[in-house]
């Protein structure tokens, strides 16, 4: 189930989360950054998904127009997964946030929780 974030329509912040929300989302994104990959591929990368998540997650992400999904019809049919151009910019972007909460994650950065 894709995770929808609760800010209004006209904040690009709220539609960037709810495109990389969920569990699995960011992992794709990030295994995708460097070249395409097949399913099987991909799923070694990403230990403890399944396969129907798999599926799911990647179909979601190719309506937000962040994947492509190409068949390649050969003597045995392929299908690679890579990123798109606004898939490749969401992972810059995303990378940029991974790098703020690292940063921030409670040691010398933000509080953890605040009182």
């Amino acid at each position: 189930m894709p995770v929808r974030v609760n800010l209004p329509d006209e904040c690009g912040l709220g539609q960037a989360l709810s495109v990389i929300g969920g569990r699995w989302k960011s992992a794709i994104l990030w295994e995708l950054h460097e070249r395409a990959l097949r399913f099987g591929e991909l799923r070694r990368r990403l230990p403890g998904i399944s396969e129907k998540v798999l599926y799911e997650q990647l179909r979601e992400m190719e309506g937000d127009g962040v994947v492509r999904r190409e068949v390649f019809e050969e003597a045995v049919l392929r299908v690679e997964y890579s990123l798109t151009p606004a898939g490749a910019a969401l992972n810059d972007a995303a990378h940029t946030l991974a790098l703020w909460g690292l940063a921030h994650s409670g040691r010398g950065g933000l509080p953890v929780a605040a009182e």
